[in-house]
């Protein structure tokens, strides 16, 4: 019966197999063709292989056995197109499939696993992007979702239209796309308070028109000799394009303020243009100045300009100011590009092909495929050459080479040192191979990565900087009404005194041309951007400019103990027994205690009490293994917890007890007895533990001062900052500590729960504080005028919030130096600052005076005011030396 059934099925296969075929033939010949149709007749898989890719993230809830994620991955991997990498610690699954499996199905096949499987917030937001397969309810979902559907209350609409916006930003907010886009939103958040000349108006192109075109003029107007008949007539032909269309820039600026009722920084010069050439057009059309062999000679100083009835014109200062302006802009664009251009050219494009390495599961051997950077997935293991920057974080599993350390450097070194990387190193996004070969296993991709999110943190810190309203940008914008002001006032008192309406309209002239608005608008936020940059470039992330001018006037520095001024590494130093206690025992316990935590405190415990188990110490009366229930850590940073210890009864029987056990430092010595008050002030950092109420013994744990601590500090007391530190021990371990490294105020026996109180006490006493601390004492960071996060590289998840108050400074390095470089950094940026600010209002006042007094020539005017926004321009651009 079954060979009945073949042929049958066959046939029936055959006939569906031409019917499709009719019906592509039928298609092409209506016009319409499907150019998969070809490819996937054969292979109706190969569809799903080619088509394009989507990365889902799923959060897996029930996955409670490592085993389960070979079978998981290979049940996943079953459908064609789809690669699947789960990560057991984390519970997460990243599946890329093709853009037509729906994500639930791949759910499915989890589920059937037990374990549950829940889109992330990233994936379900590109599954809502993501185009529908079937076109009918395509049209239905974009109709429902038509913020313009006539069936939909308006709340509703604008509800959707709300949505649709938030979709689209966070499609664009991707590491890898649209860093032009980032950029423009950067430069246009800038102050409220004035309106700058449009960037993209101000090109090459326009220049070098307006400077060949101006060329001519300038050697017409002021070379008598080669005057002929009609010169000023082709004078004023050669400049109406550089008046309008290459001046344009500045006109645009100048209508844009008044329309929107802000102050235009160009104000000034776009008036002294337009004006200048109304005058010329006069002078020509109804003065002597316009007939055929009238010629000119420059005046340089007021008084001898000729009378209105004679004629003059100012054409050469209109061109001159144009190319001038024009020049200047350009140069201060191109001497803008910094930290952030530089870390948008070695971003990898989402298309950027990668070399990843997998294990193939149906033969077992060892893969390579190139796949692009988008759908690489954490757990991946890609291959890089000498010579390619790598494009995720991740950590060495194979190969070795040396590296540079990118555009971020970590070290306390230069950012461009060289480094040597090995199997167990990590590597970051951004930096560059120079030989050699590596497999890095990915741990962090796309926004995740540490460029990425160093990068959000200095966009963000440069977008508020722009948003803050300085007072330079407001004292600027009242510089251009009070310069139109002065001239117009200039002009009347020259045309009824002197009665010279040429002299008069010079003199204006010469006021509009040299104020230098933007040089005072620019310096801050110029200096300010430079100092935040060179600051990020060198491993320490500052918010914003509040932050640079806080640091300015930091008198006293706190630094706490553990995270900050030591080795991160900490080793147990002595175990002293009460009488009649035995010491390993006592080690078991606090190592069992705080096991749960990842302290160096705890961690130094634990590895010591793990060795003390190996070698057989206290042999067979010590438990080699203590349970521990109900372990928490309390207010005061005790760990406590309800531990089971052999108990011997009368009659000999051992059984285990549970009893309450107490790992706790003491913060004075009134709070210990005996020989365990002795321990605890001999040597270093004491922990005290206790059972059953009472105390059994005391161990010391040694930390080593990081090898930059001691001349820090001196950096710092040579600044004239006093340091203090802060620490949870009691005073003879503290001042042991500090003496090291020539701290003289010490604040010992601070319980966690009360150092913020004691910061806030030493502020209250007049001190400008900046506490210097690990992710432990955040609080007490918060509450310093200053708060400096110092940890390192496991510091990154904090630095993409820049939107929340966290922190006003994260140091990503480890050394103690970075806390006088940083704020010798900040007090140059704000001396620059300061300076140029004085510098600007003495040249403003002085050229103001000169060209009312008439001994400063319009054009003069214009290159002074050129020369001191590029002067100051200089100053600012110094901030980039960082302090070494």
């Amino acid at each position: 019966m079954a060979h009945d059934e073949e042929p049958a099925v066959r046939g029936l296969d055959d006939e569906v197999t031409s019917a499709i075929t009719e019906a592509r033939t039928a298609a092409r010949a209506a016009g319409f063709n499907d150019s998969r149709a070809d490819t996937t007749e054969e292979d109706p898989e190969a569809e799903l292989t080619e088509r394009p890719k989507v990365s889902y993230a799923f959060d897996l809830e029930g996955l409670h056995n490592a085993p389960e994620v070979v079978d998981i991955e290979a049940s996943l991997e079953a459908v064609p197109g789809v690669r699947a990498r789960i990560v057991y610690p984390s519970a997460t699954a990243w599946v890329t499939a093709p853009d037509t499996v729906d994500p639930d199905a791949l759910a499915g096949i989890i589920a059937g696993f037990g374990v549950t499987a829940v889109l992330t917030d990233s994936s379900l937001r590109r599954r809502a992007l993501r185009p529908h397969l079937n076109e009918t309810v395509n049209l239905r979902a974009e109709r429902r979702r038509h913020p313009r559907y006539r069936g939909l209350p308006w709340k509703f609409r604008r509800h959707l239209a709300d949505e649709a916006r938030n979709l689209e930003k966070a499609r664009r907010a991707g590491f890898l796309d649209a860093p032009a886009e980032r950029a423009r939103d950067v430069e246009q958040a800038g102050p409220r308070d004035v309106l700058f000349t449009a960037r993209d108006l101000l090109t090459t192109r326009r220049l070098i028109v307006s400077a060949l075109l101006s060329i001519p003029v300038l050697v017409l107007s002021y070379v008598q000799a080669w005057q002929f008949d009609g010169w000023q007539w082709l004078t004023l032909a050669l400049s109406a394009p550089v008046v309008t269309w290459g001046a344009w820039p500045f006109h645009r600026a100048l209508v844009g303020g008044i329309r929107r009722g802000l102050t235009a920084l160009d104000a000034a010069s776009a008036m002294a243009i337009i004006s200048a050439v109304l005058w010329s057009l006069v002078m020509l059309l109804f003065t002597p100045a316009g007939e055929l062999g009238w010629d000119s000679s420059p005046q340089w100083f007021a008084f001898n300009h000729v009378r209105i009835s004679q004629g003059e014109l100012f054409l050469d200062v209109a061109c001159g100011m144009t190319v001038l302006l024009l020049a200047g802009r350009l140069l201060t664009m191109r001497n803008r590009a910094g930290l952030l251009e530089e870390m948008d050219a070695r971003r990898p494009a989402p298309n950027h092909p990668v070399l990843i390495s997998f294990r193939n599961r149906a033969t077992g051997r060892t893969s390579t495929e190139r796949i692009p950077l988008q759908e690489v997935n954490v757990g991946d293991d890609i291959i890089i050459e000498a010579g390619e920057v790598v494009p995720v974080d991740g950590r060495v599993v194979g190969g070795s080479c040396r590296i540079t350390q990118g555009l971020i450097g970590t070290a306390g070194d230069a950012a461009a040192g060289v480094e040597e990387v090995k199997v167990n190193s990590f590597v970051y996004a951004g930096t560059e191979t120079l030989d050699g070969r590596i497999k890095v296993r990915v741990v962090r991709t796309g926004h995740r990565t540490r460029m990425a999110a160093i990068h959000r943190w200095v966009t963000e810190a440069i977008r508020q900087q722009n948003r803050s309203a300085l007072l330079s940008t407001r004292t600027a914008a009242v510089l251009i009404p009070v310069a139109l002001g002065l001239a117009a006032v200039d002009f009347a008192l020259w045309a009824l005194i002197a009665g010279n309406f040429n002299a008069a309209f010079a003199t204006a002239l010469a006021v509009l041309a040299c104020v230098a608005p933007v040089a005072i608008a620019l310096s801050p936020a110029l200096a300010i951007r430079h100092g935040i940059e060179a600051s990020a470039r060198n491993g320490i992330l500052v918010r914003d400019g509040v932050t640079i001018r806080r640091l300015e006037m930091v008198d006293t520095v706190i630094f706490n103990r553990v995270g900050t001024l030591a080795e991160p590494v900490m080793s147990v130093e002595t175990v002293t027994a009460d009488r009649g206690e035995n010491a390993d025992l006592v080690l078991r316990v606090a190592g069992a205690l705080a096991l749960e935590s990842d302290h160096p405190v705890s961690q130094a415990l634990v590895r010591a009490a793990r060795e003390a188990r190996d070698a057989g110490a206290g042999g067979e009366e010590v438990p080699h293994w203590i349970n521990v229930t109900h372990s928490e850590i309390n207010d005061d940073g005790d760990f406590t917890g309800l531990i089971e210890l052999p108990v011997v009864d009368s009659d000999g029987t051992v059984h285990n007890r549970q009893v309450e056990a107490v790992l706790w430092r003491p913060n004075n010595m009134s709070e210990l007895r005996g020989r365990l008050a002795a321990a605890a002030v001999s040597g270093g950092t004491p922990l005290v533990v206790r059972w059953k109420g009472r105390d059994r013994g005391v161990i010391t744990l040694h930390d080593t001062v990081k090898n930059d601590a001691e001349e820090a500090v001196g950096q710092l007391e040579g600044m004239g900052v006093e340091t203090m530190m802060l620490s949870r021990d009691a005073y003879p371990v503290a001042r042991r500590f500090a003496d090291r490294l020539g701290i003289f105020r010490v604040l010992a026996g601070i319980e966690p729960g009360r150092k913020p109180r004691t910061v806030r006490a030493v502020h209250a006493r007049g001190a400008s504080v900046a506490m210097v601390g690990d992710a432990s004492v955040m609080e007490t960071l918060r509450v310093a005028d200053v708060g400096i996060l110092m940890g390192g590289a496991e510091t990154r998840d904090r630095i993409g919030r820049a939107e929340q108050p966290d922190v006003d400074v994260i140091i990503l390095r480890r050394d103690v130096s970075a806390i006088p470089q940083l704020i010798t950094l900040s007090r140059r940026i704000c001396r620059i600052i300061d300076r140029n600010i004085i510098f600007a209002w003495t040249y403003n006042g002085l050229a103001v005076l000169a060209s009312v007094a008439g001994v400063l020539h319009p054009m003069a005017a214009t290159v002074l005011m050129l020369g001191s926004s590029l002067f100051i321009e200089a100053r600012s651009n110094s901030a980039r030396v960082f302090p070494r």
